[in-house]
């Protein structure tokens, strides 16, 4: 199981890399970021879930957020 998470978080990795390099604009709970950044925050807090969000400027990809998800 551990195998097929570790596979997931290097597809993830490929395609946060992909939308920076197509001058998509990445962002991590509000603020500018990278690929490595949010890879860092998904494997540091494993118990926290991210709702991705993508945003859509003149019908074009424009940024990819992710932010935390939370209980209330």
């Amino acid at each position: 199981m551990r195998e097929k998470h570790k596979n997931n978080g290097y597809a993830l990795m490929i395609e946060l890399q992909n939308y920076e390099q197509q001058g998509i604009s990445i962002w991590l709970e509000g603020s500018p970021s990278s690929s490595a950044d949010v890879m860092k925050a998904i494997r540091v807090r494993e118990g926290i879930s991210y709702m991705r969000d993508y945003v859509f400027h003149s019908g074009e990809l424009s940024e990819v957020r992710f932010d935390k998800i939370t209980k209330s």
